[in-house]
């Protein structure tokens, strides 16, 4: 296997964007995958019958996992070669998927889902690092980023469009089957087109950092999805206090070794530490969205699966369009000002969605979805940039795991922070009329869902419906003063200066 030498001039060819075309496919495959599970629950639930604590662990497991083991995965990567472990982890996707296609029962599932996890933690972290290896043109590379986070950012959105359509014509193992022959592409492309690259030295991974790494991740995700699904509770706190100082210790034992699992020292770089948290802010405030949205689309606005997924598909192509302006962008106002303005863009987005719930059409949904997509984007691809080219090249495995990590915690927070003030929203904005039964009423105050579940009532609905709206509003634009917040934080914190061979290409541009 040839070794990737990366130069200052050396520019992409056919064979590297096709590499890239497989890096991506792994990427968008993964994204799917987070989402897609949940409109398949009814269905896997009447054939498998899972208790309520199974069904939860099937959704969580594969998340927990995933957040756990990119920091281990990452470094893993830069010691072994990431080509190798990205061809070890489709591998064993693709056999997992199988394995949760065919699950008889609740157990298997949750032990497939798991393993989903441990093998998606090898090709997240890995994906990046060979991008940052095989694009050493500055501004080829901040393209081929725009892709990889392009394919990320359309995943996520797709996920309700793919599970609609296939669970419109399959049973719920299909949700999981899809991604048997997208893995078998990836190993015979990768083993064709991939270079290998790895890190230079031969230090061992630190096993004990690895295992307080999970011990500080796993237990906070734990917690801020057990808070968002059943409310603050002393499970929470326990779960908190346990992350905490796992957390704690993790960090002690970095600033002591020699060679740390994650060298803590990158966070004093402005670039680093205002990239990773613009990462983890894009996202918190993404995945947080739709994770209601998608219920306000489904159950405000009756629309089916597919509907809804097609509806959110203005929020998918913005996201594609970032590719084509991403290089310009960059190139003439600096890394700095486009991530705080791509997150003032994607402010505007979200206040738009927050303006355009209450109107009878699309279009303004349409139009705001756009430009959060648009926003979210840029800023979601500048931030990974900058995360992985502010190391030097051999440690990319782990600068890459670290800028996953903020990306999964991010997403984990939005969904459990964001979701929280919705329901407290929407509880605090139900008014039920006195001769309301006790039953449907205590239905309708647990969620949307259970008040749309209440028969011969469509007075509790129509209530229920217009306080889950004024919520949406009202949590809309909560997140949209965050990502304000954020947009001026970066635009003050990550250096703007533009690069020298952008700056040289820009002056040979026609005018």
């Amino acid at each position: 296997m040839s070794e990737v030498v990366e130069t200052a001039t050396g520019r992409a060819g056919r064979r590297e964007w096709a590499a890239l075309a497989a890096l991506v496919s792994v990427v968008l495959l993964l994204a799917i995958d987070g989402t897609v599970l949940y409109l398949a629950v009814p269905a896997l639930t009447a054939d498998i019958r899972p208790s309520a604590t199974q069904l939860l662990w099937i959704g969580d497991i594969y998340g927990f996992v995933l957040a756990g083991l990119l920091i281990t995965m990452g470094n893993l990567a830069d010691r072994i070669g990431r080509k190798r472990l990205l061809l070890i982890g489709a591998g064993a996707f693709g056999a997992a998927s199988v394995l949760a296609a065919l699950a008889p029962n609740a157990e298997t599932l949750i032990a497939a889902r798991a393993l989903l996890g441990v093998a998606g933690a090898t090709l997240m972290p890995s994906t990046l690092s060979i991008v940052r290896a095989v694009f050493t043109d500055p501004r080829q590379r901040t393209t081929a980023i725009a892709v990889w986070s392009a394919g990320a950012t359309a995943g996520a959105a797709a996920g309700p469009l793919v599970g609609g359509l296939l669970l419109e014509h399959f049973w719920w193992g299909s949700v999981f089957l899809i991604n048997v022959p997208v893995m078998a592409v990836v190993l015979v492309a990768g083993a064709l087109l991939l270079p290998e690259s790895r890190g230079t030295g031969a230090h061992a991974v630190d096993w004990l950092s690895s295992v307080l790494s999970i011990v500080a991740i796993v237990p906070l995700v734990y917690a801020v999805k057990h808070w968002a699904g059943t409310g603050l509770d002393p499970a929470v706190a326990v779960a908190a206090l346990i992350g905490v100082a796992g957390g704690l210790l993790f960090l002690r034992r970095q600033s002591r070794l020699a060679l740390p699992l994650v060298d803590i020292s990158l966070f004093r770089m402005p670039a680093f530490s205002g990239a990773v948290l613009s990462t983890a802010l894009s996202i918190f405030a993404f995945l947080g969205l739709l994770f209601f949205f998608s219920q306000y689309l489904q159950l405000v606005r009756g629309y089916g699966p597919l509907q809804a997924g097609l509806a959110e598909l203005p929020t998918t192509l913005a996201s594609l369009a970032v590719i084509a302006v991403v290089g310009v962008l960059v190139a003439r106002f600096g890394a700095g000002r486009t991530i705080g303005g791509a997150l003032l863009v994607a402010a505007v987005g979200l206040a738009g969605i927050g303006w355009a719930a209450t109107s009878a059409g699309f279009w303004g949904l349409g139009i705001a979805l756009a430009i959060l997509g648009l926003g979210v984007g840029v800023a979601m691809t500048l931030s990974t940039d900058a995360v992985v080219t502010a190391v030097p090249k051999e440690r990319a495995g782990a600068a890459s795991s670290i800028a996953e990590t903020a990306y999964e915690m991010g997403g984990a927070l939005g969904i459990a922070v964001l979701g929280s003030i919705q329901l407290a929203r929407y509880r605090a904005n139900l008014e039920l009329g006195p001769g309301t039964d006790p039953g449907a009423a205590a239905a309708a105050r647990d969620s949307l869902a259970g008040a749309a579940g209440v028969a011969g009532d469509s007075d509790i609905f129509t209530r229920a419906a217009h306080a889950f709206t004024t919520a949406l509003q009202s949590t809309s634009y909560l997140a949209a003063a965050l990502l304000v917040v954020a947009g001026v934080v970066a635009w003050r914190v990550i250096p703007s200066h533009r690069r020298a061979a952008d700056k040289e290409q820009e002056q040979h541009e026609p005018v």
